[in-house]
């Protein structure tokens, strides 16, 4: 991942909305959640999570389908751990401390 793209997506998701609605598609996994179901879980009016969504698209983050009237939305996985690999390169200084490894002390996500 090139760094201009790094920023396109870290500046979609520094959206809570974005963010929120990012993780729900990633939980999805690769069958994606339909629109109206994001807009559900999220209590977020359609038209604010269409614009959203869009972001999120534009940004390289997210794919979607149209299913007649409606639109499934996907996490792109590749785009994902391409964003994660960029963060992490020479992570640590390329030390073997395993301080920065998943599950170490300080590496665990937040809710």
């Amino acid at each position: 991942m090139e760094t201009k793209q790094a920023m396109a997506a870290l500046t979609a998701l520094g959206h809570a909305t974005r963010l929120a609605a990012f993780r729900l598609l990633v939980e999805a996994g690769p069958d994606g959640r339909m629109a109206g179901e994001i807009a559900e879980a999220l209590a977020v009016p359609g038209a604010t999570l269409s614009f959203h969504l869009k972001e999120l698209v534009h940004a390289g983050l997210v794919e979607n389908e149209n299913r007649g009237r409606n639109v499934c939305y996907r996490a792109r996985f590749d785009a994902m751990n391409g964003l994660v690999a960029y963060l992490t390169h020479n992570c640590c200084a390329g030390s073997p401390d395993e301080a920065c490894a998943p599950g170490a002390a300080g590496s665990k996500p937040r809710a």
